[in-house]
């Protein structure tokens, strides 16, 4: 990744699926990510979508500022932190949108600023780790559900022993004073 980085460069994790019809002309990196460099984006969406495949593009911009004196080494400190953003998403793109040097106070720093891209066959994305059960819902939707249900059950739970001591203290069964009824 020594290369120039500038706005228009594409980086793909190395070992990414891609299209048969597409391979990424760059070098590969010591961080196992490769610089295709600056390409055109609709030529290389048109051929992954010909090849059936999608290139997504994930809304919200994604920066990181690193503080130095050696203008290419914080380049690369800055785009190695937007690859550990990219790789928390489980994503497997980063197209950098731009890099902008400054100083502050006379401390010079590097602004380097992206979006999460992500290239896989399909239409729907797909970064899940572990594959939908039966129901086709995700884990993290399945522990949810379940945990929503026991709270059901024991607010159920809490509510019929509220009125089995209302009954017990000799309260009308049924009334509760109009609020909860068995």
């Amino acid at each position: 990744m020594r290369d120039a980085i500038e706005a228009g460069s594409i980086l793909i994790e190395r070992g990414t699926p891609m299209p048969d019809a597409w391979l990424p002309q760059g070098g590969p990196s010591s961080n196992g990510w490769t610089s295709v460099g600056k390409l055109d984006r609709s030529g290389l969406e048109a051929s992954i979508r010909q090849a059936g495949w999608t290139f997504f593009y994930l809304a919200g911009e994604i920066r990181a500022t690193v503080f130095g004196f050696d203008q290419q080494e914080a380049v690369l400190k800055a785009i190695k932190r937007l690859i550990t953003n990219v790789k928390a998403q489980r994503l497997n793109c980063l197209e950098i949108t731009r890099v902008a040097l400054s100083s502050f106070l006379g401390a010079p720093y590097v602004t380097v600023a992206g979006h999460a891209r992500h290239i896989q066959e399909g239409l729907v994305l797909s970064r899940a780790t572990t594959p939908p059960d039966k129901t086709g819902s995700p884990p993290a939707v399945r522990s949810s559900i379940r945990r929503q249900r026991s709270e059901i059950t024991e607010e159920r739970l809490f509510a019929e022993e509220a009125v089995a001591a209302w009954e017990d203290e000799g309260g009308a069964p049924g009334h509760m004073g109009g609020r909860l009824a068995a």
